[in-house]
């Protein structure tokens, strides 16, 4: 049901993390010098997923546009709880601004995504980027998102069971992933409980119509604008979650979203675009 890992050359390599655990990259190397580069985020409910499980995603972002696509294989719960999946992240991205010019990177146009919880990971590394005084992002690419603190939007009732995503399911692997409830607060978990989301990079919001997290995706689209974040929703109708990876299922809209991530990416990481908060 899912894509399959694909015969492609990227290439592997590992990095150390601030607490002396090493985690894997997987580079698909884009056609350009000076290549932009999207770091990505699986999504899994920090319990699944893995660098194979969204090859053939990566392989095809950096296929269409040309670019450098950096998968990020972070640690996962139950073995590494709460904020060590964002702190990978943030390793990640940290390591990405020393190296990337030695690697062939521009590290001056530099892409942040992932799906589901892999976008939960990239707009709050947006955050701290932000918080930090890091170079920020020039966009984030963020595939139907978890950003609530509760699920319990009337979409996930709506679409509690029998689409792909079930609500016992999405619990599951919240309870393993964090250590308490107090922890559901954390921005780094539930971006909507962020206390400002002002000075982000622009936003490419994908959500599927029939996915418990198309509610909380709204809202936080929503969020973003009234800070006046640029953001672009794209809305695919018919579609569950995950079905950027159902191509054997949905062809069409599969395509379509890598399509339409595609153009994100090439619009926000032209070599003409102002830094955010310039």
């Amino acid at each position: 049901m899912l894509d399959e890992p694909i015969a492609n050359d990227a290439t592997s390599m590992s990095i150390t993390c601030r607490d002396g655990h090493r985690i894997e990259l997987r580079r698909y190397q884009g056609e350009e010098s000076l290549s932009p580069t999207l770091l990505y985020f699986h999504g899994g409910g920090y319990l699944l997923g893995s660098l194979d499980s969204h090859d053939s995603l990566c392989q095809s972002i950096a296929q269409a546009t040309g670019y450098t696509v950096l998968a990020v294989d972070y640690r996962l719960a139950p073995e590494h709880k709460f904020p060590t999946a964002f702190y990978d992240a943030e390793d990640a991205y940290c390591w990405l601004l020393k190296h990337g010019e030695a690697m062939g990177l521009d590290t001056s146009r530099i892409a942040v995504g992932g799906d589901s919880v892999g976008g939960t990971l990239a707009t709050a590394l947006c955050m701290s980027a932000r918080d930090n005084g890091w170079p920020p992002p020039r966009c984030q690419i963020l595939l139907y998102p978890c950003t609530s603190a509760w699920q319990d939007s009337e979409s996930h009732s709506r679409y509690a069971q029998g689409y792909l995503l079930e609500a016992d399911t999405l619990q599951w692997m919240f309870s393993h992933y964090l250590n308490s409830d107090e922890e559901r607060h954390d921005w780094r978990f539930a971006p909507l409980e962020a206390a400002e989301l002002n000075n982000l990079p622009p936003a490419f919001i994908a959500l599927a119509e029939h996915d418990p997290l198309v509610d909380e995706g709204i809202a936080y689209m929503n969020r973003l604008q009234e800070v006046n974040v640029d953001t672009q929703l794209a809305f695919y109708p018919g579609m569950v979650h995950d079905f950027a990876r159902l191509g054997s299922i949905t062809p069409d809209a599969n395509g379509q979203v890598r399509g339409d991530i595609a153009k994100a990416l090439q619009q926000h990481l032209s070599n003409h675009q102002t830094p955010v908060g310039a």
